[in-house]
């Protein structure tokens, strides 16, 4: 491995640690205050969803943040984060329009789009350099191996 293999895996080590690390924050938070997503799901999507339903949402994420913390099924973990975060585009895209709009006191209200964007630009430097990552357990498995199904 050369100098500049080490240096985009850590990188990408440091990368999709940080990247996960953003996802598990708000997937641990469905498990601790699962309340908050009910009242977020009908109110903002229109669907009433169980406590069951929303312990399970977040415990999935949770496991798919482990996928991409490990780097086990590197396409999959960290294209289902990416398609997760994307979803949450989707529905602030009005305060993309207005970034430097304050509230009465002078807050800043639509500052989390923003930094919404700057991760999804993240999420797809890490796809794009996936054949980079060579810290994973999928990068290992494909050096072992051989085996391209290890992405």
């Amino acid at each position: 491995m050369t100098a500049q293999d080490r240096r985009d895996a850590a990188a990408l080590l440091i990368l999709r640690i940080g990247l996960a690390w953003f996802i598990f924050l708000w997937a641990v938070h469905k498990v601790i205050t699962p309340k908050q997503y009910q009242f977020l799901a009908r109110n903002f999507d229109g669907v009433d969803l169980s406590l069951s339903q929303i312990y399970l949402a977040g415990g999935v994420q949770i496991a798919i943040c482990a996928l991409v913390v490990l780097g086990i099924f590197r396409y999959a973990s960290y294209g289902a984060l990416a398609a997760m975060h994307f979803y949450t585009l989707t529905r602030r895209w009005e305060g993309f329009f207005d970034p430097f709009a304050v509230n009465a006191k002078g807050f800043p209200i639509n500052r989390n789009q923003v930094i919404d964007l700057a991760v999804m630009a993240a999420f797809i430097a890490l796809l794009l350099m996936i054949a980079r990552d060579h810290w994973s357990v999928g990068g290992w498995l494909r050096r072992k191996m051989g085996a391209r199904w290890w992405h």
